[in-house]
Order: structure tokens, then sequence, then C-alpha cells
């Protein structure tokens, strides 16, 4: 017979970064020149007794090899944890810096080793805040702010955001996730703790401007509502799927702008969008069902995935493009808005793979709370993938995370492969690598889910 063993502890750090610099999410330079809402790391951990795991969230568009790995490493070594015990994830706002050690703005380079220690801090902190805890979980909907952004077009084409209102648009190409699955840990003597999971992109905001966009609204709309809470919020499987309406009625279009892409955002519909996930966590708040938790249990496995590379014919025209594009010179690429922005990472992508190995390592990782696991992704999903992960069996809830230790780009379903967009055309992966991550992730949960003490 189970009993509870649980504890749960929280941090959280301020890491906005200074002006000047890069901001990352487009395939366009842009200079942090405002500060509209501060970055946050946050943190939660948990312990059964006797191991403890650290689930750690960044306002930041990604986390790459050469930083992610050895974030986690230092973490392990200095909690005395291991490895796979550790679980980073970027919630993806395209307001946050770039973060590669290697970049050419010497901002970026000292922002990202600043980073090395904030995240160690908060994942100390947290780990050190531990008290003992029950558990809670719950899920709701927030409905009619994602949408799916690939549309079938009269000329039988896919595109990505091809426009607020595009008259050649048929329908979309997939069915949006808008479950809102909420984690609840009440502590003895303690702030109650919140983990919210939602699957959108945070791309709503555009300009110049440092955000962490709406899912750090999220968490600070909850806790302003709700005496003595604090909120860790992970993304879901958000990479088909946006914020944008693009046939807005009414209000639908009120505090937005067409931006130079043909994607519509403004921070006011940030906040709107918030309010909105806000509203499903409200709900579910005080009706979780509670269950015991003695166990938590964590794994990780590496899986090579086939590389998507050009053929020698193809490779012509993309050194080309490439090429005009990092000379700032995309005018000369005769194409325009978002289908401007998907030859030029598809460009990018044949010759980075040019040379690249046949395969890449594919990185998942999972951690189960009790009868609850998440499950993290290194890139971006389609929302297919995070549907056929939630089927897994022997849980009360799972829960996918995107961009969690690493960001490799996208992984869209098989069919969307032919059908074109630019999520597929962009992808470093060859097609199939949606349904491997799915059948490599449910055998992952199924051995977590029999290692579950009975």
């Amino acid at each position: 017979m189970s009993k509870n063993t649980l504890s749960a502890g929280y941090a959280r750090i301020d890491i906005t970064p200074p002006l000047g610099v890069n901001i990352a999410g487009y395939f366009k330079e842009r200079i942090a020149d405002t500060v509209l809402d501060p970055l946050e790391a946050c943190a939660l951990a948990v312990n059964d007794g006797k191991k403890t795991a650290v689930l750690i969230t960044l306002d930041l568009c990604g986390l790459y090899d050469d930083v992610a790995d050895p974030w986690r490493a230092s973490i392990a070594a200095k909690a005395g944890i291991d490895v796979a015990d550790v679980y980073i994830h970027a919630t993806h706002t395209h307001q946050g810096p770039i973060t590669r050690l290697d970049y050419k703005n010497p901002l970026n380079q000292a922002y990202t080793a600043y980073l090395a220690n904030k995240v160690e801090d908060v994942a100390l902190l947290a780990i050190a805040d531990l008290a003992p805890a029950k558990m809670g979980l719950g899920t709701r909907e927030a409905k009619n702010i994602a949408f799916i952004r690939r549309y079938r077009m009269k000329d039988g084409s896919a595109k990505t955001n091809p426009g607020v209102d595009n008259p050649d648009i048929v329908s979309p190409i997939g069915e949006t996730d808008e479950r809102v699955h909420v984690l609840r840990f009440d502590r003895e003597g303690k702030d109650t703790l919140l983990l919210i999971n939602f699957a959108n992109h945070p791309d709503v905001v555009g300009g110049n401007g440092i955000s962490a966009d709406w899912p750090a609204m999220t968490r600070r709309f909850t806790e302003k509502a709700i005496d003595g809470v604090k909120c860790i919020f992970f993304n879901g499987a958000q990479g088909d799927v946006n914020h944008v309406n693009v046939h807005p009625k009414a209000g639908d279009f009120n505090d937005m702008f067409h931006d130079f892409d043909g994607c519509s955002r403004g921070y006011g519909h940030a906040r709107h969008i918030a309010r909105v996930v806000t509203g499903a966590v409200l709900s579910a708040y005080d009706k979780v069902e509670y269950v015991d938790v003695d166990s938590i249990r964590t794994a990780n496995v590496s899986v090579a995935i086939p590389a998507n590379k050009a053929t020698a014919e193809e490779l012509v025209l993309a050194h080309k493009y490439n090429d005009l594009h990092n000379a700032g010179r995309d005018d000369l690429i005769p194409y325009e808005a978002m289908m401007l922005t998907t030859v030029v990472a598809e460009a990018g992508r044949m010759v980075r793979l040019e040379n690249a190995p046949d395969n890449f390592d594919m990185p998942l990782a999972a951690v189960a709370i009790g009868p609850v696991a998440l499950f993290g992704i290194p890139g971006e999903p389609f929302t297919g993938v995070g549907r056929g992960i939630k089927e897994a069996e022997g849980w009360k809830m799972v829960i996918p995370t995107c961009n969690t230790n690493n960001s490799k780009g996208y992984f869209p379903m098989m069919d969307s492969y032919d059908e074109g967009g630019y999520e597929a055309r962009s992808s470093s992966f060859k097609a199939g690598v949606a349904e491997r991550i799915v059948e490599e992730g449910l055998a992952l949960l199924a051995t977590l889910a029999n290692d579950m003490p009975s």
C-alpha cells in the first residue's frame, strides 16, 4: 500500500539580459532596446525521501548542447544527484536573448556564460526549499487562443502563417490541443506550488523589447489571483500552433498589428492569452485530484535520427540564398513575408547539414512524480507528438514539454514533409522523426510506469 513521502521546493531568480543583446526567434537581426517585462528562471525540486529531481524553466527561446549539457552536469555534481535528475526547459519566448557561447555579439556571449551560475543558483535554492507536500492534479481547457498555423491553400500547397484573412486559405492542417494541465503542491507552512502546462508558441509580442511573453504573464496573473502561490510554467508540443486567428471577428484583432513576416502580433494579445490560460488554472485549482507520491523516477535515452540532408542539385540554390541572407540582401531573394522566412530557413538547413553526420542523437528525458510523468523533447514537436505521448498507459497524467535539455528545431509529422511549409522545410531531421519520438517516448514511459511502486 503506497503512502505519501513527497517533498517539494521552489525558487525563482531574475535573468533579464542587458540592452544591446541580439534577440532570438526570427531570421532577422533584432537588438534589444527596452525591457517590457523581466525574464526569470524558475525551479521546482521534488524528493521522495530518497531521490531528488529538479525541474527548471528559463524564459529563453532555446537551449543548446554547449550550454545545457554542462549546466546539467554542474548542477548534478553540486547537488549530489544524477544528471538524469536535472530537467531544464526553455519556454521559447521569441523576445529573449540568443544563448550561444560562440555568438558574434560579445554581450550575448557574456550573458550566456553568466547564465551558468544563475541556473545553478535557482536549482540549488529550490532543493534547499524542500518541504513536505501533497500533490494534486487537474486538467481544464483554454479555448480559442491556440490555432494551427499550417493551412491548406486553394492551389493545393501548404503554408505556414499565410496571413490574416487570406482569401486563398482553405482549411487548417492539424488539430490543436487546448488542454491546460495543472499540478498543485500543498506544502506544510510554505507557499503552495503550481506547475502549469499548455502548448502554444510564445511568439506574440514582436519588436525589439525583452519579454517573457504570455508564459510568464500566466505565472504572474495566477500568483496575483491566489494568495500564497508560486508558479512554474512548462510549454508543450507547440511546433505547429501559434496565437494567430486567421479569420478574426469582432474584437479578435484588438491589441494586434500586422508584422513584417505576415504574422500578427501584439503585447496586449500576449496578456489576453495569459488571462485565458490563467482562467483554466483557476478553474482547476480547488478541484484537483490528490494522489500519494512515494517515488521520484527519472530516465534519459538518446536515439539516432537521420539528418535531413540536401541533394547536390538543391545545394546550389541553397548556397546562393544563404549567402544573400548572411550578406543582408534578403531583397534579392524572390519571396516575401513568411515564404521568405521559409526559403531562408530551408537554405540555412541545407548548408548547415552539408558536411554534417548522417544521423543526429536525439536526447529524450522523463521525470516521474508518482503517477505523473513529464516527458522532455529537445525541440519543437507538432501537436500530434504531444497527443501521442499523452496516451501513454499507466499514468494519471503525462505532460510533454518542448525545448527540454536541448533545442534541435522542429519535429513535424510524417505527412507534413510532402505537404511543405516552414517547419518541415527547415527541420534538420528526415520524415519520421515525430513518429519516432512518440514510439521511443511511449517505450521510455512504459519502463518508468513498470517501476512505479504498487
